[in-house]
């Protein structure tokens, strides 16, 4: 276990305990394990502990992974439908956070529109992958949702979301984002395969 996904598991104790606890010496003990990991955080990722201990807070009830959803778009040779990230982050699959009363297919086709102009329609799922915590993965684990992704409408437009957005040979990009790299070959061993299913329904 590393240093990030060590943290990860003791701020979640803490987060949980201030949540569940109504003991005075608990709440006491849950807040300084919470001090004790936003000042590691702060010091790790050179953001100041306050906002990291905002962050964490603002969250409530009991503490899970976040689940997002991940689009990949091939173009007709191979090439995927990357976007780079306005917050230097990398390369991205369109991608995002489900929000609650949502499906993973809704949220995938919202977050293909809203970051790239596109109507799709998910084909296939890819596969649902754990991103752990990590300097360049962010504070949490995460589980993302990767669809094959068909369009269907709209234009091409680049939102205020990235700095770019291309389609991309996989083996030419360097700079991925988190571990999009990883769910790009999957996504692309199964486009390679030609054997897309019917369309998910609602």
């Amino acid at each position: 276990m590393d240093i990030f996904s060590l943290l990860d598991e003791i701020q979640t104790i803490a987060r949980n305990g201030l949540h569940y606890t109504s003991d005075t010496y608990d709440r006491e003990r849950y807040e300084r394990l919470m001090g004790l990991t936003t000042e590691t955080y702060g010091e790790l990722l050179a953001v100041p502990h306050a906002k990291v201990r905002a962050r964490f807070l603002n969250e409530l009830g009991y503490i899970t992974p976040k689940v997002g959803v991940d689009a990949a778009i091939f173009n007709t040779s191979g090439e995927i439908l990357l976007m780079e990230r306005a917050d230097g982050s990398g390369w991205c699959l369109p991608c995002g956070w489900i929000e609650p009363n949502e499906k993973p297919v809704e949220a995938v086709s919202r977050e293909v529109r809203e970051e790239t102009g596109l109507e799709v329609k998910a084909q296939q799922l890819v596969g649902v992958f754990t991103r752990l915590p990590s300097g360049k993965n962010g504070p949490h684990t995460a589980i993302a949702v990767v669809h094959l992704c068909e369009i269907v409408g709209g234009e091409l437009t680049l939102s205020h979301e990235g700095l770019d957005l291309r389609y991309w040979p996989i083996a030419e990009v360097q700079d991925w984002h988190a571990t999009h790299k990883k769910y790009a070959r999957a996504a692309h061993k199964m486009w390679q395969s030609e054997q897309l299913l019917p369309a998910i329904s609602d």
